[in-house]
Order: C-alpha cells, then sequence, then structure tokens
C-alpha cells in the first residue's frame, strides 16, 4: 500500500509538472490564394492563435504553407502582406513560413528568371507535401 501511494503521489507531482509547464500545439495555415484579404486572414489567424496560447501559458508552433497563387505572399514586390510577415516573424516565437519549390520554379520559368523570396521564407520540395507532412506530425490545419 505505502508504495502505491507513493506512486501516486509521484504521478501526480508529475502532472502537475506538466501542467505548470503548459501544453505545446501545432498549426498549419495554408494559403493557396493570391487574394489580400485570405492572406491577412491567415496573418491573423497565426496572430489570434498566438495570443490565445500565450495567454493559457502554451506555446505554439505555426507554419504558414504558401504554394500556388498563395505564393505572391512571399514575394517582395508582390506581397500585400510582406511587412506583417517581417513584423511577425520577429514578434512571434515559433513561427516559419513555408513557400512551395514547384510554385517557385515555374513562376520563375515563366518569368524568365529567377522569382526571389522574402527572407523569411524557406522553400520546401513542394507545398502540398509539406502540408501532408505537418499533418502527419499531428499539426491542426486551418485553411482560412
Amino acid at each position: 500500500m505505502k508504495n502505491l501511494v507513493l506512486a501516486m503521489g509521484l504521478t501526480l507531482s508529475m502532472a502537475s509538472v506538466a501542467w505548470a509547464e503548459g501544453q505545446t500545439h501545432h498549426v498549419a495555415i495554408h494559403v493557396d490564394e493570391n487574394d489580400p484579404q485570405v492572406m491577412n486572414m491567415a496573418l491573423n489567424n497565426v496572430a489570434n492563435v498566438a495570443k490565445y496560447y500565450e495567454s493559457q501559458g502554451d506555446t505554439v508552433i505555426v507554419e504558414v504553407v504558401a504554394y500556388g497563387p498563395g505564393l505572391n505572399m512571399y514575394i517582395p514586390d508582390k506581397s500585400p502582406v510582406a511587412d506583417r510577415i517581417s513584423a511577425m516573424s520577429l514578434e512571434i516565437p515559433n513561427l516559419s513560413f513555408a513557400a512551395c519549390g514547384n510554385t517557385k520554379a515555374a513562376m520563375s520559368k515563366k518569368a524568365g528568371h529567377e522569382i526571389e523570396l522574402m527572407a523569411e521564407a524557406t522553400v520546401v520540395p513542394s507545398g502540398v507535401v509539406r502540408l501532408i507532412e505537418l499533418q502527419e506530425q499531428g499539426y491542426a490545419y486551418v485553411r482560412p
């Protein structure tokens, strides 16, 4: 009986440590439209999720994945949200931006020169595949 009480006490102690440290949440946000409203809604979702979980004492890891026409979100001269992306990347910990390599290659070919992306964007081979990988890793999926 004494061992059972000790084990229960240890379990409760471990649970309270886990509770005090908060949870970690993972969110993938999908942008595939060249629409300023959609891009801003995606970034609003990022800001709201980060603010909410921070207020709960939790951590959130967010990755915004853009492909197709949504890749314009990361092209400095075309992006209507470039300033927001730059500011948010500095203000929100654990926020990353993934750019579809397939889309970038197609846009570069069509333009006749290499398309440059914002420094905050990391090129992944495929935006769709990246979303699949994130969901397989347990990320919640959001499409504004």
